[in-house]
């Protein structure tokens, strides 16, 4: 199969000014793209549908990554059950549909992990994908980010459209998510324990018991992974990202812990949700398929992660 020529195309990237977004955009730079546009959500809403078209008409594009999602921790999906529904189901139909219309040659769209059941056995494997509802606290924003596999698979059915789905585990790294209100896991405990560090502070208080295992992805490595898709995946056979490696909460709390000084207690708080039980992706699906293997250890991934925060931090930008 040919490889797809990124030099030669004009890329648009929904969600580009975003934590993902800007390490594609990078990856993309690197293999020669030269024409790519980044749509803001100042002057593109996608939950419109007239705002999508106007948006087609004017990146006209041959690839399209879509990557914009409203997406938090638990947190945030417990206090937005109705929003992540409607807001992610709207922007998938919405650039699905619009895409078709434009005949735009690819469309990559990212998944969630979330969109998993709650009881999926280890290791997650793409087949598993609907044998089960998902965690209560991330259903409905997994179930509208699952729908654009339904999508992908209809309209390649129907219309002969070229859409891949791609569901990267939990992501982190440099220019993340930081907000106590809608942070993921690890930048959550990154600012939590450098506050309280730098407070003098002799305790956190942290979600759950900390027995729930998470994969992680560097977003650098994510992004690679998508790139490569493009290039070289074409089929709607749904395709997980990650590194196909676990590591407890409770484990990870404490070497956040020791990575930023933080000296004080780790109290859990088990009257806070766990959410999902386990997670660790099959990552087979991605070597075979496009070549694609995380390159970036988690220490060093971790170290980098934290490693911005303090800078930032420093600098009072976050």
């Amino acid at each position: 199969m040919k490889e797809l020529d990124f030099s030669q195309a004009r890329i648009m990237v929904t969600g580009g000014a975003g934590f993902l977004g800007s390490f594609v955009i990078a990856d993309l730079e690197r293999r020669g793209a030269r024409d790519i546009f980044v749509p803001l959500i100042e002057e593109y809403d996608l939950v419109d549908r007239q705002s999508v078209r106007k948006l087609m008409a004017d990146a006209r594009p041959d690839l399209v990554f879509h990557l914009a999602a409203q997406v938090g921790g638990i947190g945030a999906n417990r206090e937005n059950p109705g929003l992540y529904a409607f807001a992610n189901a709207m922007m998938g139909l919405h650039v699905f549909e619009e895409c078709r219309l434009a005949k735009v040659e690819k469309l990559v769209a990212v998944g969630t992990i979330c969109a998993y059941p709650k009881f999926a056995p280890i290791p997650f494997r793409e087949d598993d994908l609907w044998n089960g509802y998902p965690e209560e606290t991330n259903a409905p924003y997994g179930i509208a980010k699952k729908m654009m596999l339904v999508l992908s698979q209809g309209y390649r059915e129907q219309y002969g459209m070229n859409s891949i789905v791609l569901f990267p585990v939990n992501l982190y790294g440099p220019r993340d998510n930081f907000d106590p209100k809608s942070s993921h896991v690890i930048p959550a405990l990154i600012r939590k324990c450098v506050e309280a560090r730098d407070a003098g502070r002799d305790e956190i208080v942290l979600w759950g018991d900390g027995t729930p295992t998470r994969e992680f992805l560097y977003a650098a490595d994510a992004a690679e992974g998508l790139v490569l898709a493009a290039a070289r995946y074409d089929s709607s056979a749904p395709v997980n990202l990650g590194t196909g490696r676990e590591i407890s909460i409770k484990d990870l709390a404490t070497l956040i812990a020791e990575q930023t000084g933080f000296r004080g207690r780790l109290r859990w708080d088990p009257s806070l949700p766990n959410g999902q039980p386990r997670r660790r992706l099959d990552v087979t699906r991605a070597k075979e398929r496009f070549g694609f293997v995380a390159k970036t250890s988690f220490a060093d991934g971790l170290r980098a992660t934290i490693d911005y925060f303090e800078e930032q931090h420093r600098k009072g930008a976050l």
